[in-house]
């Protein structure tokens, strides 16, 4: 047995570490926590002081018992975990898990995983930071007792199953404050004039420095323009520069790999991961854009070697955000010598994207050469501005350049050619341009990300699970949304004649933005009605600086836990016995034909239009869900009244009545029990009975297609195509396949190995049921009652589709 045991959190971090050590040591990983706060009850003691009561997760179980056994034969347990709070809390859990004797415990750090980063870190152990620890137990404490006391308190007042969340509630109140401020957005049109100048034989474009409010003024202008001069009027030329951005942290990361890369929030930290725990990056969860001398000297000769000693300029960036204390240095390539590495696409990009960077930061400027005209009218007071920009050395810009999140038109500034105070220009072309003003941009993950950061809501390590939780609970969806045609005017002054025109645009198409959901939008109404302080940005910020100031050592978790709960219960307890119910109700209208009102609100299942009130057993209430595409806020009464036609046959098919009709998930046709969802282009309101049968017919063949093999002796055990690929299900617990793997290849010895694998299970499938499933030897010698195997349900289900498809054509004909 090795002397050394080294304990991490990922086996791929374990693999890694275990090449550059070598004898002696045996690194073994823990898989993340391996203990959590009880999950029966609040699992903290708040009487006595917040005490908090941890058990070993069930997962965790064997693999607590594996380390207890190799920890009891080393000389030396090194607990190796990630150098954050979070970090700190696994080792100090495996520490009271695994009963380590302290003599014989030593915390190392390390923010690459790199040779000599690990060779340092052994040489310079420390002990656990138990005020690290207490940061992370507040932060977890705190969570736990805000969701466990909130979510009660929403049930009972909106809707079962719905949670709250200290940072969860307040990111979801920035999409829902945002939404508010575009729907009260009142656009307004003005007339942007610009022009067509020729400057000897060139070009020189240019726009008024002034808008137009109407098109007759915008037209009076111009037939000033007709019979006027257009002279130079002056002409102002300065050097300006342009900088490199900071290296990278975590939610620049974020949001540049999601500009540049079309990376969502949750997939760059994923694929970050593994480049640190391949040893790629340095760790990824950090708020400091301060780089290492090491890696700024080795950034020295990848500059210099390769574009000249003119390109570097050295630079040292200071931390701007509160609170930094996540790592020592930004995300920055281990070996900056590697431009590029040998991985899928995902990572090779990422890496790339991190390379970029931190090179492009000690670079020199930019320099650029910015000229600016000004164009008089005579006859007019308004003035023409041309201007243009030439980059004189690139610098920086020659490797990379940032992206931004503006979504306003972009002014292109070109070169302009040389120019005279006094020289006349003749006038190629005169257009006014009726524009619309923009509202605010939703938020993008990145720019969430982004704002969240501004406001100090959440720390690195909570941007991405925030926001994917917030989709998660479907307070807030991520999509597409399809724009609308407008018209505008246009009127163009060319060769003395004015002529005018009705141009069509498309306007408020929306790519991979945020949008809050009803629900979003009546419990976020809710919590700031009647929680206030929780939603309040100011207070959720001071509450990650106490965090802060806990890590540090300067204030006691117990006490600011204490100082916040007091207040917070009594708060909870007032509004669960004396608030209202809150359900976002709209009364749309009076149905003329029944003389009810029509509204609209949250109902058990999500958002409803109702028909009537009242339990009275011969005049119940109608409801209807609302589609996808309708908002409590928005839906007019038609529309409300168009759901109450739902569900409707569409016709019959096999002898069966086709039912349309819009359930829990959408719309979807019923036909013999079997519910088939219909396509984003369907209608429910208008679908054919023929189109209803294609649905039907195509879900048919999905299920006989979904089946690849099965085995007789074992119906337990599957392979079955997804959504994903093909993937392994034995006793509905479903298995992920090895990469290259063929299916139709594998025997049922195969797929009972590939289940039993501890490296597959590690993984977290994330289609596992949490119930433990059977003992696979046990699935091996299950006896069953006979009855059809899958094979001769595939060529039942067969003869069916072809029948009906039979049917079809007969019908038709």
């Amino acid at each position: 047995m090795s002397s050394n045991l080294v304990i991490v959190e990922s086996p791929a971090k374990a693999k890694t570490i275990e090449g550059f050590l070598g004898e002696g040591f045996t690194v073994k990983s823990s898989y993340g926590h391996v203990r959590d706060l009880a999950k029966k009850g609040f699992g903290v003691d708040i009487e006595n002081d917040f005490t908090p009561n941890y058990e070993i997760s069930p997962d965790k179980v064997k693999v607590v018992a594996e380390l207890k056994k190799l920890a009891k034969g080393a000389d030396t347990v090194w607990l190796a975990t990630d150098e954050d709070r979070e970090g700190e809390a696994i080792s100090w859990h495996l520490f009271e898990s695994l009963n380590l004797d302290e003599k014989k415990t030593k915390r190392i750090v390390f923010h690459e995983i790199t040779k000599t980063a690990i060779k340092n870190a052994i040489a310079n152990p420390r002990t656990i930071d138990k005020h690290l620890v207490d940061a992370q137990q507040a932060r977890r404490i705190l969570d736990r007792l805000v969701g466990f006391e909130l979510s009660p308190v929403l049930w009972k007042k909106i809707r079962p199953s719905l949670s709250a969340g200290r940072v969860q509630s307040v990111a979801v109140r920035l999409i829902v404050d945002r939404e508010r401020d575009i729907m009260g957005f009142k656009s307004t049109s003005s007339y942007k004039v610009t022009a067509n100048f020729i400057s000897g034989n060139s070009l020189v474009k240019a726009e008024l420095g002034t808008k137009f409010k109407t098109l007759d003024e915008a037209r009076a202008f111009l037939k000033k323009c007709s019979n006027a001069d257009f002279i130079i009027d002056s002409v102002e030329t300065k050097p300006s520069k342009k900088s490199p951005s900071a290296p990278f942290t975590t939610s620049t990361l974020q949001q540049e790999a999601s500009r540049k890369l079309g990376f969502s929030v949750a997939q760059t930290m994923v694929v970050a991961q593994r480049l640190y725990e391949s040893g790629n990056i340095t760790y990824m969860r950090t708020d400091s854009v301060n780089l290492s001398d090491t890696a700024i000297n080795q950034a020295k000769e990848a500059i210099t070697g390769n574009y000249g000693a003119k390109y570097l300029n050295v630079r040292q960036y200071k931390t701007k955000s509160k609170g930094a204390q996540e790592a020592h240095e930004a995300i920055r390539p281990t070996y900056i010598d590697k431009p590029t590495i040998t991985a899928d696409s995902a990572d090779k990009r990422l890496y790339e994207l991190i390379w970029k960077r931190t090179i492009a930061s000690q670079m020199s400027d930019a320099e650029l050469e910015k000229t600016t005209a000004v164009i008089a009218v005579s006859g007019a007071t308004e003035k023409f501005i041309a201007q243009g920009e030439v980059l004189k050395f690139d610098g920086f810009l020659k490797i990379y350049m940032e992206g931004t999140d503006d979504e306003d038109e972009e002014n292109q500034e070109g070169m302009l050619p040389p120019m005279k105070v006094g020289e006349k220009l003749n006038a190629n072309e005169i257009i006014a341009m009726e524009r619309y003003t923009h509202h605010p941009a939703r938020y993008t993950e990145a720019s969430l990300v982004k704002k969240m950061e501004e406001l100090g809501i959440g720390r690195p390590s909570t941007y991405a699970p925030t926001i994917s939780t917030i989709q998660k609970r479907e307070y807030v969806v991520k999509e597409d949304r399809e724009g609308v045609q407008r018209n505008f005017n246009v009127a163009s002054l060319k060769a003395g004649k004015i002529t005018e025109e009705v141009r069509t645009e498309g306007t408020g198409a929306e790519k991979s933005k945020l949008f809050p959901t009803d629900i979003g939008m009546v419990v976020t109404d809710f919590l700031l009605a009647q929680f206030p302080q929780i939603m309040d940005f100011n207070f959720t910020a001071k509450v990650e600086e106490e965090f802060d100031e806990i890590a540090e050592g300067k204030i006691s978790w117990t006490k600011m836990l204490g100082e916040f709960y007091k207040p917070f219960h009594k708060n909870v307890v007032d509004t669960s016995e004396n608030s209202e119910r809150a359900s976002g109700e709209r009364l749309l209208g009076i149905d003329p034909v029944t003389g009810k009102n029509v509204y609209v609100r949250i109902g058990r299942f999500g958002p409803m239009a109702q028909l009537g009130e009242g339990n009275d057993e011969n005049n119940k209430p109608k409801f209807a869900g609302l589609r996808k595409d309708q908002r409590i806020d928005t839906i007019t009464f038609e529309e409300a009244m168009d759901l109450f036609k739902l569900p409707r046959v569409v016709g019959e098919f096999e002898d069966k009545e086709m039912v349309v009709a819009i359930g829990r998930f959408g719309p979807y046709v019923r036909h013999n029990s079997v519910f088939v969802s219909l396509k984003k282009e369907d209608d429910p309101m208008t679908i054919s009975s023929d189109r209803a049968i294609e649905l039907i017919l195509a879900k048919r063949q999905a299920e006989i297609d979904k089946y690849i093999k099965s085995f007789p002796e074992n119906p337990a055990v599957q392979l079955l195509n997804g959504r994903w690929g093909p993937y392994l299900v034995i006793d509905g617990n479903n298995f992920k396949l090895p990469k290259g793997t063929d299916p139709l290849a594998l025997t049922l010895e195969d797929c009972l190995a590939i289940a039993a694998d501890p490296k597959n299970a590690s993984k977290g499938n994330r289609f596992k049921k949490k119930v433990i499933a059977k003992p696979f030897k046990q699935a091996v010698a299950k006896k069953v009652a006979p009855k059809k195997s899958a094979a001769k349900k595939v060529a039942a289900k067969k003869a069916v589709v072809k029948k009906a498809v039979a049917k079809k054509v007969v019908k038709k004909n």
